[in-house]
């Protein structure tokens, strides 16, 4: 087979005296984990995601309410006319 063998968290040839494998990082230490593969990316953590604060939605939603109804207004000033 040659000397080196797959690493089981990304499939990498890894060199049988590699202390871990060059592509993801993992080791013995930390049993071949799939976390280590994204250790030091600066990577936000699980749950927490990057979309906008509840103020500027609430801000949007009142906004549409606003604009909805000035239409509803100017619908009325119309066929009132």
């Amino acid at each position: 087979m040659g000397d080196y063998f797959i690493c089981p968290n990304c499939g990498a040839e890894v060199s049988m005296k590699a202390l871990a494998c060059p592509e993801c990082g993992s080791d013995e230490d930390t049993g071949w984990s799939e976390d280590t593969m994204y250790d030091g990316m600066d990577l936000p953590e699980v749950g927490t995601s990057n979309t906008r604060s509840k103020t500027s939605l609430f801000q949007n939603k009142y906004f549409l309410y606003i604009v909805a109804i000035l239409a509803l207004l100017a619908f009325v000033w119309i066929y009132v006319l």
